[in-house]
C-alpha cells in the first residue's frame, strides 16, 4: 500500500477492501519505525489521526466520500493546527498550540483527509537544507548523511520515505521545489494567491505560497485541488473559481513549446545535473514537444533582489514574537526592553537573526531607497522577462537545483553558498508564477535530480499535465529509497 497512488488508495477505500484506520495505522507505524533516523516529523498525532480515520470510514460507508477522504497526509509545521503544536521548528514557538486551523488545514479536514502530524522544516522557513531547525536536521532518505533541501524538507522526506502519501509545504524562494528535487518526489508551488496564507505563519508575505508534495504529478493535482480556493480572510487570496487540477491529465504533449532559458544552462550547474536535465528534455522531444531558446536576462539578479525583499518582510513579520503575548519569554530580565532582547536572542536561531538584521538594515532610514526600492524595481524587471518569454513558449524548463543533495554541514558556515542553491527557483517567486519540480534522473552517488517546469499565471493544470506526460513514460517518480 505504501507504493500505491492516491487514485488507487481512494479506490480501495471506496471499495471497502481497505479502511482508513488500517491505512492510517500503516503509516503511523512506519513513522514510528523510521522517523528516529530521518527526523522528518516534529509532532505525530496518533490519537487525532485515528479519530479522523474513523470519521473518514463513516463517510466512506455513507457514500459521501471525496478523492482524499480517508487519505493520510502530513502538514509542514508552519500551518496552524487547532489543538496540535505548531512550532515553525523554532524554540520561539516550541510549546505553542494554535487555537485555530489554517485555511489549508481546514480545507483538507473538510474533504476528510487524515493528518498524521507536523513535519520538520528550516526555522520560520528560512533555509535551503533543513539544518536551521531547533529540533535537529532532517536526513535525506537516499543518504542519511545528506541534506533533504529546505525549507519544506520534512514534508519532502515524509513523501520520499513513504511516511505519508502526500504532504503540504510552503514555497518562498523554492522551498517546495528544491527539497522535492533533492529527495526524488514531485512538488508544486502554485501562482501566488491561489492557496490562502491564512494561518500559515509568515516569513515573507509577498512571496510565501502554500504548495503540495506527492509521489507524482497526479497526486499533487489531487492535493492542490483540495488546498486551493478563495479565502476572504487573506487579502492576497485571488477571487476566482475553484479548479480541478486533474482536468488536463492525459492530454497529449504534441505541439508543446518548452522554453529553455539560456541563463539556466550557463555555468554553475553540475555536470551530473546537466546530463539528467538534458535526458529529460530529450524525452519530452520524443513525446512531441519542441524546445526553443528563451532569455531571462535579469534572472541573475534574482538572488540579490530576494535577499533584500524577503529579509525586509521577515523583519516586520517576526517583530510580533516579543515574549509578551505568546511564544518564548526569557525566564529572567530587567525591564521591558531587556525582556524583548533576551526573549528574541534565546528564541530565534542564527539564520533567523541574520535575516532579521539584514531586513531591518535595508528598511532603515537612508538605506530604503538604495536597497529595498531598487530590489522591488528588479522584481518587476524579472516578472517582465517571464512575460516576454511566455510569448515564445508554453512552459519553461530547466534544473531545479544546481547540484544533488550535499553532505549535512558542508555549507552551514557559508550562507552565500547556501543561498546560491536556490538560483533557479527564486525568480519564480519574485514573479508570482507557478513552478513544479519532478524527478528526472540521478546524479552523483545515485542521488535524485529534479527538473523544474515553470508555467504562466494560473496555468497549474497544464504544468501538472506536462509533468504527468513525462511520468507516464518514465519511472523516476516510482523509485523509492532503501530505508525500510
Amino acid at each position: 500500500m505504501i507504493e500505491a497512488s492516491l487514485k488507487d488508495l481512494a479506490a480501495a477505500l471506496r471499495a471497502g477492501t481497505l479502511s482508513s484506520v488500517e491505512l492510517t495505522t500503516l503509516f503511523l507505524d512506519r513513522i514510528d519505525a523510521l522517523n528516529p533516523s530521518l527526523n522528518a516529523f516534529i509532532t505525530v498525532d496518533r490519537d487525532g489521526a485515528l479519530t479522523a480515520a474513523r470519521a473518514a470510514d463513516a463517510r466512506l460507508a455513507a457514500g459521501t466520500a471525496g478523492p482524499l477522504t480517508g487519505i493520510p497526509l502530513a502538514h509542514k509545521d508552519v500551518f496552524c493546527t487547532e489543538g496540535v503544536r505548531t512550532t515553525c521548528a523554532s524554540r520561539m514557538l516550541e510549546n505553542f498550540v494554535s487555537p485555530y486551523d489554517a485555511h489549508v488545514v481546514s480545507q483538507l479536514k473538510a474533504v476528510g483527509a487524515v493528518m498524521l502530524g507536523k513535519t520538520n522544516m528550516d526555522e520560520f522557513a528560512m533555509g535551503s537544507s533543513n539544518e536551521n531547525t531547533h529540533f535537529g536536521p532532517t536526513k535525506n532518505p537516499w543518504n542519511t548523511g545528506r541534506v533533504p533541501g529546505g525549507s519544506s524538507g520534512g514534508s519532502a522526506v515524509a513523501v520520499a520515505a513513504r511516511l505519508a502519501p502526500i504532504a503540504t509545504g510552503t514555497d518562498t524562494g523554492g522551498s517546495v521545489r528544491q527539497p522535492a528535487a533533492l529527495t526524488g518526489v514531485t512538488g508544486i508551488k502554485p501562482t501566488y494567491g491561489v492557496v490562502s496564507r491564512y494561518g500559515m505563519i509568515a516569513y515573507a508575505s509577498s512571496l510565501d505560497q502554500g504548495g503540495a508534495f506527492g509521489r507524482s504529478a497526479e497526486d499533487c493535482a489531487l492535493l492542490l485541488s483540495a488546498m486551493a480556493g478563495f479565502d476572504p480572510r487573506d487579502s492576497t487570496s485571488v477571487e476566482r473559481e475553484t479548479e480541478d487540477y486533474t482536468r488536463d491529465l492525459g492530454k497529449p504533449l504534441a505541439g508543446l513549446r518548452i522554453g529553455l532559458p539560456k541563463e539556466f544552462f550557463a555555468e554553475g550547474m553540475d555536470d551530473d545535473v546537466r546530463a539528467a536535465t538534458e535526458a529529460a528534455l530529450d524525452q519530452y522531444r520524443q513525446l512531441g514537444a519542441t524546445t526553443v531558446e528563451v532569455s531571462l536576462p535579469n534572472a541573475k539578479l534574482a538572488i540579490p533582489a530576494y535577499y533584500v525583499i524577503a529579509p525586509a518582510e521577515a523583519s516586520s513579520n517576526l517583530s510580533r514574537f516579543d515574549g509578551v503575548r505568546y511564544g518564548h519569554r526569557a525566564p529572567e530580565y530587567g525591564d521591558l526592553a531587556d525582556m524583548y532582547s533576551k526573549s528574541r536572542a534565546q528564541g530565534f536561531g542564527a539564520e533567523v537573526k541574520r535575516r532579521i538584521l539584514v531586513g531591518t538594515y535595508v528598511l532603515s532610514h537612508g538605506y530604503y531607497d538604495a536597497y529595498y526600492l531598487q530590489a522591488q524595481k528588479l522584481r518587476r524587471l524579472i516578472a517582465e522577462d517571464f512575460i516576454a518569454a511566455f510569448t515564445q513558449c508554453d512552459v519553461i524548463a530547466g534544473p531545479t537545483s544546481p547540484t544533488v543533495a550535499w553532505p549535512i554541514g558542508e555549507k552551514s558556515d557559508d550562507p552565500v553558498q547556501m543561498y546560491l542553491q536556490d538560483i533557479y527557483t527564486i525568480a519564480v517567486n519574485l514573479a508570482g508564477l507557478p513552478g513544479l519540480s519532478l524527478p528526472c534522473g540521478t546524479g552523483a552517488n545515485d542521488l535524485p535530480v529534479g527538473l523544474q517546469l515553470i508555467g504562466n499565471y494560473f496555468d497549474e493544470a497544464r504544468l501538472l499535465n506536462v509533468a504527468h506526460g513525462f511520468q507516464q513514460t518514465t519511472d523516476w517518480h516510482r523509485r523509492m529509497p532503501a530505508v525500510g
